[in-house]
């Protein structure tokens, strides 16, 4: 059995698309405190994005991460990010964020995941988490259930 199930194409900038197909989709504005003195959105600030867009991913497919925690210990850890600027949003912008599945591994995720405006990919992200024992921060096994979840979201085109 493969180490990793992979999924289809990457994120590519040049796309166009409004919206990337098979990726699951959160709605964002940027707010006062998201932008910088140059009134443009702190770079750092997609990443809390990005995270959000998971975060709502994984609530989308019946994961309560609380729960996951208290009752079989464990979390999911960022542990690798590499991310792309590409045009700036600015305050009251709606953008669209995006999370797709690229890699499934016994123990861990990547996503391919952009900030959109209007169709206007303005930055791209890959982003590996790991599942971890929260007491031992080792890497555990993805739950079957999550596991499931998960491949039932990449044939639906949501993840």
């Amino acid at each position: 059995m493969p180490m990793h199930e992979r999924a289809d194409a990457r994120f590519e900038p040049s796309d166009g698309a409004a919206h990337h197909p098979g990726a699951f989709t959160w709605p964002v504005r940027v707010y006062y405190e998201d932008t910088d003195a140059g009134g443009v959105v702190y770079y750092a600030n997609y990443l809390k994005f990005f995270e959000r867009c998971r975060t709502e991913w994984l609530r989308a497919l019946g994961v309560d991460q609380a729960t996951l925690a208290r009752e079989q210990g464990l979390q999911f850890v960022v542990t690798e990010i590499e991310a792309k600027y590409l045009a700036p949003a600015r305050l009251d912008d709606e953008l669209t964020v995006e999370a797709r599945v690229d890699q499934l591994g016994r123990c861990s995720l990547a996503f391919e995941q952009r900030a959109t405006r209007g169709g206007e990919v303005l930055a791209l992200a890959r982003v590996k988490v790991a599942c971890m024992h929260v007491q031992r921060r080792v890497p555990a096994r993805l739950p079957q259930s999550i596991r499931e979840g998960i491949r039932s979201s990449i044939a639906r085109g949501t993840g």
